[in-house]
């Protein structure tokens, strides 16, 4: 939900609630405590969430007073309307078509109100072009009698125009739609212009399925630097040079050496993988689809074909973007198999289509409108051979070097105390061997060796007594030799000929 649209509605709600028109601010104000109702269930923030909290209290407030007027001006016209004889009917309608002579009336009595249609509110519809109230003016005769002024919906009719759709203008129906068209151009824009998030339109698709991809995979900015991950200098600069270098020098990649359609990362478990992605995301700048096989998969038939068009679709909306499909093997994996579903040929198929068809696959096009599709796995013999054809650049992502060891247990303890003298390159010779994920955990390890040794034999009411100062303990090289003999690695010799011997024969580096 966006929040400028919730600002938008509020603004409107307190304008109508100055200029009197109270029935019409009530709506508003109901829809901006529904939308920050749905806005609070997709935060996780606690902090925030107590914020947007307090928002709605207030918004609640001002709705009830604004609720307490109306009816009590309802209440006033009620008592000033004189009641009819028993008799004589309160109010006779004219026969249609006719006019008849008005006749003489009490100017002390007000008139019966004008039946109003009541219609969605276009603020509330998706895409809709808000519009300020319309202020009276005093040269117009004024429709406040029954104190509503219903709000005009942008492109809607009003009594001439409806009359005159009335009379047979035929043109003026076709002309609706291609104005609303150009409307539309003109809004998004407008809106590209003020800095707006863009926003994708559900139209023509699934709108569930537009809302499930974008809570679960779209992530704006990832916020992972180079700097955040340790060695892996010949994978970063062959990723810099197939990812960003084309979005930073559009020029020079054309015909030729136009991007590559897809890039994908092979490596044991724990090096980095997942962490390179996200890094290439923030370095270009681009809209980052976290994409795994729990999000496109789907229990009802062939929606899982759906989500994967859906995905990409939305990939060119916001691009340039990234598509990181993690564990791609258990989303493509060989086809033809005896074990294989129907499904799941399906979507593999799909897949390998919209791969096909990404933008920036031909050096005429747009660079800006470049979509990137990123992999990662561990098992990259499983993998189809046509998705192996269309991940042009195939990266091995070795375990870290003497170096990136070192510079992993830098990074892993620079908010933990230290003892003077400890030798990391000394640790990191001893860590051979293990991956980025097993340095991460022997670090992890060796700084809570002090707040053992400190509760050990303690109970809990003198555990909860002990100030914290005396918890954050240095650590020291005993702690970490003490972790590196609790923590062992998680990749074998044999796993690692494996990957080299694969590289050997379909490596693209």
């Amino acid at each position: 939900m966006s929040v400028t649209e919730i600002c938008e509605n509020t603004k409107m709600g307190r304008e109508y609630a100055l200029l009197g028109n109270y029935d019409t601010s009530l709506v508003y104000y109901q829809g901006v405590l529904q939308q920050i109702q749905k806005l609070l269930m997709s935060i996780r923030e606690q902090e925030r969430k107590h914020q947007w909290q307090k928002v709605k209290t207030d918004l609640a407030k001002e709705y009830e007073h604004v609720k307490d007027i109306s009816k009590t001006l309802n209440g006033f016209k009620t008592d000033a309307v004189e009641p009819p004889p028993s008799s004589a009917p309160a109010y006779r309608a004219p026969a249609p078509y006719s006019k008849p002579q008005e006749p003489a009336r009490d100017p002390d009595v007000w008139p019966p109100p004008t039946p109003v249609e009541h219609r969605p509110s276009p603020q509330y519809q998706r895409g809709a072009r808000k519009e300020p109230p319309r202020r009276s003016d005093p040269s117009k005769p004024s429709n406040r009698v029954s104190g509503r002024d219903p709000p005009r919906p942008s492109g809607g009719r009003g009594p001439s125009q409806g009359n005159a759709d009335r009379r047979g203008d035929q043109r003026g129906r076709g002309g609706g739609r291609d104005e609303k068209k150009v409307n539309r151009k003109d809004r998004d824009a407008k809106g590209s212009e003020e800095g707006d998030e863009k926003k994708f339109d559900p139209a023509g698709y699934d709108k569930d399925l537009v809302e499930n991809l974008e809570r679960d995979i779209v992530q704006k900015n990832p916020n992972v630097h180079w700097a955040d991950i340790a060695g892996l200098t010949e994978a970063k600069r062959l990723l810099e040079e197939a990812v960003v270098l084309p979005l930073w020098m559009p020029d020079y990649f054309k015909g030729i050496r136009r991007p590559w359609k897809g890039v994908m990362m092979v490596g044991p478990p724990g090096t980095g993988k997942t962490m390179l992605a996200k890094a290439v995301a923030t370095e270009c700048g681009t809209t980052f689809f976290n994409v795994s096989s729990s999000t496109l998969t789907s229990k009802y038939h062939g929606e899982s074909e759906k989500l994967v068009r859906i995905l990409f679709e939305m990939a060119r909306f916001y691009a340039p973007s990234t598509i990181f499909i993690d564990e791609i093997d258990s989303i493509c994996s060989k086809r033809g198999s005896s074990s294989e579903h129907e499904a799941s040929r399906r979507v593999k198929s799909e897949l390998l289509i919209q791969m096909d068809g990404v933008t920036g696959a031909t050096g005429g096009e747009d660079s800006t409108k470049t979509v990137m599709v990123l992999a990662a796995t561990n098992f990259p013999w499983d993998i189809d051979e046509a998705l192996r054809r269309r991940l042009e650049k195939r990266i091995y992502i070795p375990l870290p070097c003497p170096a990136g060891r070192e510079q992993l247990l830098h990074i892993n303890t620079r908010d933990v105390p230290l003892e003077d003298g400890i030798d990391m390159k000394s640790v990191a010779e001893t860590l051979e061997g293990y991956s980025g994920a097993d340095i991460t955990n022997v670090c992890r390890d060796a700084s809570m060796m002090a707040m053992r040794r400190r509760i050990q034999g303690l109970r809990p009411e003198q555990i909860r007594e002990i100030p914290r100062e005396e918890l954050n303990l240095p650590t020291s090289m005993e702690d970490f030799k003490e972790a590196i003999k609790k923590v062992n690695k998680t990749v074998g010799k044999d796993d690692l000929v494996k990957y080299e011997k694969w590289m050997e024969e379909f490596g693209s580096v």
